[in-house]
């Protein structure tokens, strides 16, 4: 089987470095004082991923998703998950360079490897 993800990766972090980042999958919420949900996540999990700006074909994408922020593409071995709020599933973070960034939307999603549009979380 061909790594696409590794071949890409060695040919785009020649001209932009992988960032180390550490993801918390949620995995749902308890319910706190005054009937607030408190998402929970599974351990932490760290490793090298690739972020880049959006392109045409991504921001056409989120295109009348009325979202605002600041946001980035986000290139990574394994899986992450965009918010389903019908379920109650997702909203996996990712923290990198001291920021904290929501994961919005899967783009694509293959066996091995993941491209997700992460946004800016202030707190």
């Amino acid at each position: 089987m061909i790594n696409v993800r590794g071949l890409a990766n060695s040919a785009t972090s020649t001209v932009n470095n992988n960032a180390y980042i550490t993801i918390l999958s949620s995995n749902g919420y308890t319910i706190g004082a005054g009937r607030k949900q408190i998402p929970t996540y599974d351990p932490i999990v760290s490793g090298m991923a690739q972020t880049q700006a959006l392109d045409n074909a991504d921001l056409e994408k989120i295109q009348g998703l009325n979202m605002q922020g600041v946001y980035r593409s986000l290139y990574l071995q394994g899986a992450l998950h965009g918010v389903i709020r019908k379920t109650g599933d997702g909203g996996d973070l990712i923290s990198y360079n001291n920021q904290r960034w929501l994961v919005s939307k899967v783009i694509e999603t293959w066996d091995d490897w993941t491209k997700v549009v992460i946004c800016l979380q202030v707190d």
